[in-house]
């Protein structure tokens, strides 16, 4: 359903006279380019293969294409080509009518599975031997593969390719990105942004008063259009579109030798209509303009997704199977009979409205390979035989839905037995560590007409079916091993700049060695040495200081240097702690590894005149702090406070290891239950 009201292409009466201004806008100019299922200038079509079956057969066999031919299934006809129907031939007349209706009838039987055989194979007996042979429609199956390879060949590359396989033989095309950059490239006067940068504007009126639609089938203009009214752009859109579509299907007649017909609309309903319009090989436009004539003459029972039982239960509640005589119903009386949701949907698909997608891919959820047997079967030998045939034809179809590319894979094998009256079922599921194929298949399902055998009564048995289902989309993106190497010119590519690197790198090394070890060992080490304040057992604090900014400790430092300030030797990585003591405190002295970049910038104490970096000042400030509480402590009386302590420092350092204060200012001595003081310097 439509979620905007539909655009007429051209003006009511001529006597409006020819307009300035289009009736689209830019807008959906823009809506068109993101193919939007609601724009109207959207233009959407469907390829038919004209009797696939017996095109199939014709090809295969090379059977000129006005010889009648027919595909025989068993004692019965499913696919009869253009040259037989003329003859009064249908597929609901027995064998023995068609051959006395069209003595010259070719009838080729479809391929069957045989009993004991691992491939399918066309028998020229296989009517006769229904019990031991199953229908296959592979052949089918694969040229459907090879004709959809085909018209995603001749169209643009994805994302602008929309394409659906709606069956084995018909497939939907949404052309409107396509025709949205022919349109750009054709008519550069639509090209730019909207005027004022309006999306709303309305675009000018096509350069051209006449479209040429060679030889297409033009369905008739509803009765209040004339074709003397000048065209529009959903007009100029569905010209392209089925210039584009006349190139695909030239292209599978070329290619491949088969014929298809096509319907070009503004949506899905209608062009599937349109396709079955005129057949064999043509193609049908149904102009928006055209629209409620078209639909006028059809029974809305042909209408998709309104036949079966929907389509009988519409025309049973209204007395009526013609889209003429439902567009007097009103969308009240319609939500009334068929409920609010199908109600609104009937009202709007009757009058050409349908927003549905083109879907690149239709997720399928389940396949079925089953055989009914005349007569029973009574031994599990044959049952055996069967679910090989049965395993064979399913991997066959899992190939076309990319379980080989790990695209989609089923979860869950499936196995019915029927038995009389009773169906039992048996399921298991697929293994996820191995890849899916047909030997895979076979032995579960053996496994599982096994459990179904222990279980009693098994025999005789009038079906057997075998299933997948549980499908599940393979994982995106991913890659096996071989898809991380390189080889070849690309792995020599590669390596060249390395090599080459290597080389300059090993040739600097051996003419400028005295200018490496200055640069590893000289003053770019201070600048990545590291200084840390450490902490052992909560009883010491230790503090990094740089030798070279201490004269008392240079002598300490593990860098030994000459007058001149290179260095001698190397610093020795494992250092090890070095003790000095600084008002009769212990002050650990560390090295730390050098690659750790610190700041240049340095912070000399007024306190003790240490000079360091401004990083290590809050550290160094804690540092004074505890010798400060360590002296008081040494110094107060056992049953007094602690006195005052004044300056920033003391504030500084008790927020920051939680020391509680009065409100004069005063260290609490009390102590909560389970606390303890820290002795420093003991």
């Amino acid at each position: 359903m439509s979620s905007q009201p539909f655009f007429a292409s051209s003006p009511i009466s001529p006597a409006a006279g020819r307009r300035s201004k289009s009736r689209f806008t830019y807008r959906h100019l823009a809506q068109l380019g993101l193919s939007s299922t609601t724009c109207p200038l959207r233009v959407i079509a469907h390829i038919d293969l004209d009797a696939f079956y017996a095109q199939c057969e014709g090809v295969r066999l090379g059977i000129p294409e006005d010889q009648p031919l027919a595909v025989q299934q068993w004692q019965g006809l499913i696919a009869i080509n253009y040259p037989a129907r003329k003859f009064g031939l249908n597929r609901h007349i027995t064998i023995t009518e068609a051959k006395k209706l069209c003595p010259q009838l070719i009838m080729q039987h479809v391929a069957t599975w045989r009993e004991g055989d691992e491939k399918w194979a066309y028998h020229k007996n296989a009517f006769a031997n229904m019990a031991t042979h199953k229908v296959s429609l592979d052949p089918y199956r694969l040229e459907s593969r090879r004709i959809l390879a085909c018209i995603k060949d001749v169209l643009p590359a994805s994302p602008i390719q929309k394409v659906e396989k709606a069956s084995v033989d018909e497939v939907f095309l949404d052309l409107s990105a396509q025709i949205h950059s022919t349109l750009l490239e054709r008519y550069p006067e639509i090209s730019g942004p909207a005027p004022y940068d309006d999306p709303t504007e309305f675009l000018p009126r096509p350069p051209t008063t006449a479209l040429d639609w060679n030889t297409d089938a033009l369905v008739d203009l509803d009765t209040s259009e004339t074709e003397d009214d000048d065209p529009d752009w959903d007009d100029v859109a569905m010209l392209i579109g089925s210039e584009v579509v006349r190139s695909v299907r030239a292209a599978i007649r070329e290619r491949l030798k088969y014929t298809c017909s096509a319907g070009i609309a503004r949506n899905k309903m209608i062009s599937k209509l349109g396709s079955a319009h005129k057949k064999p090989n043509q193609q049908t436009i149904v102009r928006n303009r055209a629209v409620n004539q078209f639909l006028g003459n059809f029974k809305f029972t042909k209408i998709r997704n309104l036949g079966g039982k929907l389509g009988d239960h519409v025309a049973s509640a209204f007395e009526t199977d013609q889209v003429t005589g439902l567009l007097s119903v009103s969308i009240e009386q319609l939500k009334s009979r068929l409920g609010q949701d199908t109600g609104s949907w009937v009202y709007h698909i009757i009058r050409g409205e349908d927003s549905s997608e083109v879907n690149a891919r239709t997720q399928i959820k389940s396949m079925l390979s089953a055989k009914s047997f005349r007569p029973d079967i009574n031994e599990s030998e044959q049952a055996i035989r069967w679910l090989r045939i049965f395993a064979a034809d399913i991997q066959s179809r899992l190939v076309e839905e990319g379980v080989l590319e790990n695209k989609r894979r089923p979860k869950t094998l499936n196995l019915h037995h029927r038995q009389g009256a009773q169906m039992r079922s048996r399921q298991a599921a697929l293994p996820t560590g191995r890849p899916i194929d047909e030997n895979l298949l076979f032995e579960i399902a053996k496994t599982l007409l096994s459990q179904i055998v222990i279980d009693g009564r098994a025999w005789p048995c009038s079906n057997l079916q075998l299933s997948v289902g549980g499908f599940e989309d393979g994982p995106a993106g991913n890659r096996g091993i071989s898809g991380f190497l390189v080889r070849g010119e690309e792995a020599k590519a590669i390596m060249h700049p390395i090599r080459e690197l290597d080389r300059n790198s090993s040739t600097r090394d051996d003419e400028q060695p005295e200018k490496r070890r200055k640069l590893d060992n000289g003053a770019i080490q201070n600048y990545f040495s590291k200084r840390e304040l450490s902490h052992e057992d909560s009883e010491e604090y230790s503090e990094a200081i740089d030798y070279t900014e201490d004269p008392e400790l240079r002598s300490s430092s593990p860098y030994e240097k000459d007058t001149s300030g290179d260095e001698k030797g190397r610093p020795n990585e494992d250092t090890t702690a070095q003790q000095h003591d600084t008002n009769e405190d212990n002050v650990r002295l560390t090295t730390r590894p050098l690659l750790q970049q610190s700041s240049m910038k340095s912070y000399l104490c007024e306190r003790c005149g240490e000079s360091m970096p401004i990083e290590g000042k809050e550290e160094h400030d804690d540092l004074h702090f505890a010798q400060s509480l360590q002296a008081q402590e040494r110094v107060a009386p056992s049953s007094g406070s602690r006195p005052e302590s004044r300056g920033n420092l003391y504030a500084v350092g008790a927020r920051k290891h939680g020391v509680p204060k009065s409100h004069h200012g005063h260290i609490q001595k009390k102590m909560e239950k389970g606390q303890s003081r820290l002795a420093f310097g003991k």
